[in-house]
């Protein structure tokens, strides 16, 4: 069963940067599309951007401009970019892969504060 592996979370200050990582095993993973959502305290969790097994991206209108979502196939990597971090994107980050069923990554927190 395949299993996603999220590092690359922490605490950083407002307009600071920050990468995530989410890395699959045991899958072919160039055939899934794969996506970013975060949860904050209290909130549903939402989705931060997607990427299709082709490359075509899609973005929250609150991240646009300011995350992207590369892949990296030969590794079996997802990524998010962050730049121009706010105290908003406060959360944690969890990684999907669209297989049947779908499977998450176990999250990994992010906290922008001065």
């Amino acid at each position: 069963q395949v299993q996603l592996v999220e590092s690359g979370g922490g605490l950083v200050q407002p307009g600071g940067s920050l990468t995530l990582s989410c890395t699959a095993s045991d899958l072919l993973f160039r055939l899934y599309g794969m996506g970013w959502y975060r949860q904050a305290p209290g909130k549903q969790r939402e989705l931060v951007a997607i990427i299709t097994n082709s490359g075509i991206t899609n973005y929250a209108a609150s991240v646009k401009g300011r995350f992207t979502i590369p892949r990296d196939n030969a590794k079996k990597t997802l990524y998010l970019q962050m730049i121009s971090l706010k105290p908003e994107d406060t959360a944690v980050y969890y990684c999907r892969i669209d297989t049947t069923p779908l499977k998450w990554g176990q999250g990994t927190q992010v906290t922008v504060s001065s």
